[in-house]
């Protein structure tokens, strides 16, 4: 016993623990969500999420040293989000063919995101901070923070809203597509890519490969779209 409390005492004091904890909890819960029939509610990053969190609060480690052996994980990010772009290239003639359409229902969808976001936070009395940081909900966390800044909202907020958001749009996504009879798997994965961003992107991705291609030209949009113009109309109002 005391030697397995020396070993755990080690592990959790070096990156080694947070890398390790990361990828068996992400191993076990993609097994569980493949048993499952990938269905929504079995979402792996949901589920590593809860269980990671678990962990640290029961081992009480701090989440700077967790992050200290995650960061080896968050770095492929990059990489990760560049790789979006294959299954466009493959796609480009139809891009090209569909390319003014694509763009107006980007500014369509962001538009209604943001807007709706923050007419029904200020209708329950939110502060301005709050309600600037839940205006960028819909772009991907990193690029969020960025916009809250700049705007005048929390960073650290916006970023929980995303990945909130994110996770709501992977989880109900395909329930309310099945609701509206909306079938065609492009239309899906651009409505999931310009509300739910990286993480919508990814259950696109999982279940048809049309869906993750459009899903990751409109979280592209959605980025580039929200940097130019949510600065410009939030000064204009």
């Amino acid at each position: 016993m005391n030697d397995f409390v020396q070993l755990w005492v080690y592990l959790a004091s070096t990156p080694l623990f947070g890398l390790t904890a990361t990828l068996a909890v992400y191993v076990a819960a993609s097994w569980a969500y493949e048993r499952a029939g990938r269905a929504p509610w079995a979402n792996p990053v949901l589920w590593s999420v809860l269980a990671l969190s678990v962990l640290l609060l029961a081992t009480r480690t701090p989440y700077p040293t967790y992050f200290a052996g995650a960061q080896f994980v968050h770095v492929m990010l990059g990489p990760a989000v560049v790789a979006l772009g294959w299954p466009l290239w493959l796609r480009r003639a139809q891009l090209r063919r569909r390319g003014v359409a694509l763009v107006l229902a980007a500014l369509a969808g962001g538009g209604a995101a943001a807007g709706s976001a923050y007419a029904l936070g200020r209708a329950f009395g939110l502060p301005q901070d709050v309600l600037l940081s839940l205006v960028p909900k819909s772009v991907t966390a990193p690029v969020a923070m960025g916009i809250a800044e700049r705007i005048g909202g929390v960073p650290a907020l916006s970023a929980v809203f995303a990945v909130v958001t994110g996770m709501v749009g992977a989880l109900s996504a395909k329930y309310l597509f099945d609701a509206l009879r909306i079938t065609a798997w492009p239309v899906r994965g651009y409505a999931l890519g310009t509300v739910s961003h990286g993480i919508g992107a990814a259950r696109a991705l999982q279940v048809d490969a049309d869906a993750g291609a459009y899903a990751g030209i409109a979280l592209g949009l959605q980025v580039l779209l929200a940097s130019l113009l949510m600065p410009f109309v939030l000064r204009l109002l």
